[in-house]
């Protein structure tokens, strides 16, 4: 009897104070401060990429996107440091590809869990998240050796270098552990 009066309660108090937290939200979205609180959502990815990954449904073709994104943003690091003529918001430019680039090989990896729980088949993007990350790697290293401007974008290069080991590592835990690929057998 107690339970469902303090239910009854519960539901009442929701009922009540619902309308007045959407008046508050709705208020509080129209600040100006609401569009700083829409780019806190993985503001690296531009709004067809954004489209892109929603429609995929599937981790492993999650996967194979982020990739993909982060590739990009690699590339457009490696051109805007090569430029000759230079941007005044330079260093803001290198810094804010190298974060994207952090961003999407993050993404990536958390794909790799939300694979294993599905029991999903997530094997050819692991294999195409550890060639391409290896691949990665490889650039960031090069570029910590003997990048040109390096004082400029030191931390972020760290930060993208600790990132896609950290990849690295969750593909090779993922290849341990995953659940062998479907296997097809043929019909008689």
């Amino acid at each position: 009897m107690r339970n469902a009066a303090l239910a009854t309660g519960l539901i009442l108090m929701a009922a009540l104070f619902l309308p007045m937290a959407m008046r508050a939200t709705e208020r509080a979205a129209s600040t100006p401060l609401a569009p700083l609180a829409a780019q806190e959502k993985k503001d690296y990815l531009s709004e067809s990429e954004a489209d892109k990954i929603r429609d995929a449904y599937e981790p492993a073709d999650r996967i194979a996107l982020y990739m993909k994104f982060a590739e990009d943003r690699l590339k457009k690091f490696q051109y805007e440091l090569n430029r000759k003529v230079q941007d005044r918001r330079r260093a803001e430019v290198l810094n804010t590809m190298l974060n994207a680039y952090t961003g999407c090989m993050d993404d990536a990896a958390d794909q790799i869990a939300v694979g294993q729980e599905r029991q999903a088949d997530i094997h050819g993007a692991l294999k195409l998240m550890k060639a391409k990350g290896n691949e990665f790697l490889d650039i960031l290293e090069k570029l910590q050796q003997n990048g040109p401007e390096l004082d400029t974008y030191k931390d972020t290069l760290l930060d993208a270098i600790d990132g896609t080991k950290d990849a690295l590592a969750d593909v090779e835990n993922a290849t341990k552990t995953a659940a062998p690929p479907p296997v097809r057998r043929s019909q008689p």
